[in-house]
């Protein structure tokens, strides 16, 4: 198996790792959990009025992430992948548990991450002002899905833990 095939591969139990934390997280300290999602991966781009982390279809049971930050992330700052990560799966995670108003997600994503990490944590303080990080970030209105055809990579036994109690 080449490289590239083994670190997507890493990539992507990595992110199954930190969305477990997310749904640990937030079901110790909100009392809220919600199973059956699917994390799909987009490439949506970046341009010169930012980019956008991640999205939640509403009434649906898949997150998105974009894949362009993901990578530029991965080349320049590895160290802040894991936060940056977990901050945008909270995010959307929370819409997907029926809060829709983008403030009160953003309250509830820096209540959370503080309580679950501490003030001075990466992922606390991305939720307290992701811009510091990364300027160009932008959160879409309610609702919003890009334009065109989505081609969305999905991510093998994500949510695994939901099912896996399901079946047995």
């Amino acid at each position: 198996m080449d490289e590239i095939g083994n670190d997507e591969r890493e990539f992507s139990r990595e992110l199954i790792e930190v969305f477990e934390e997310v749904k640990e997280a937030v079901r110790r300290q909100e009392g809220a959990h919600r199973a059956g999602l699917m994390l799909g991966l987009q490439e949506m781009g970046a341009g010169p009025a930012g980019f956008v982390g991640g999205y939640y279809p509403v009434s649906s049971n898949v997150i998105v992430m974009n894949k362009t930050p993901l990578r530029r992330i991965r080349e320049t700052n590895p160290s802040l992948l894991r936060p940056y990560s977990f901050h945008i799966l909270l995010h959307e995670y929370i819409h997907s548990l029926g809060v829709l108003d983008e403030e009160a997600t953003r309250r509830k994503t820096y209540e959370v991450s503080r309580k679950c990490f501490g003030e001075n944590h990466p992922a606390t303080q991305l939720s307290l002002d992701i811009h510091r990080f990364f300027p160009n970030l932008v959160y879409p209105f309610s609702g919003w899905e890009p334009k065109g055809e989505m081609s969305v990579e999905l991510i093998k036994g994500f949510d695994k833990s939901s099912y896996q109690n399901y079946i047995t």
